[in-house]
């Protein structure tokens, strides 16, 4: 029997979608505070923009959609992290700011982490080994 890698090869993580009740909001908040490129979109049969977050990852927003319960929960369960060079170097920027925000802490295994919350409730991580 073969093993999983012979018939799935998977080459890098391509992108996260998200869904957002109010595009120009979250485009404001994903380019202005998080200073991502805004990109290229196909011309798809409903609104979105996308974001490079890294030349190989991007971020999709999907727009009129609500988010999901769970993002609204308050639960950090649901999230994707971003790894930067200095957690207290974003926590400094992010106090400056009118956001929600958690931390930051280190985790047990030593990485520092912040989480911020996003106009849809979603939760962002950066993590560092240094804060």
């Amino acid at each position: 029997m073969s093993k999983k890698q012979d018939f799935i090869k998977i080459r890098s993580f391509d992108h996260v979608s998200l869904y957002v009740s109010d595009l120009a909001k979250s485009c404001d908040f994903y380019e202005n505070l998080l200073f991502l490129s805004k990109i290229d979109r196909p011309a798809f049969d409903f609104e979105g923009a996308w974001f490079e977050i890294t030349p190989q990852v991007q971020l999709h927003l999907i727009a009129g959609k609500t988010p999901a319960e769970f993002a609204l929960s308050g639960s950090r369960k649901n999230h994707f992290a971003l790894k930067v060079d200095s957690v207290a170097a974003v926590a400094t920027y992010i106090q400056s700011k009118d956001y929600i925000h958690l931390g930051p802490k280190q985790r047990p295994d030593g990485q520092w982490q912040l989480f911020l919350q996003d106009p849809d409730g979603y939760w962002i991580e950066f993590t560092s080994e240094v804060n």
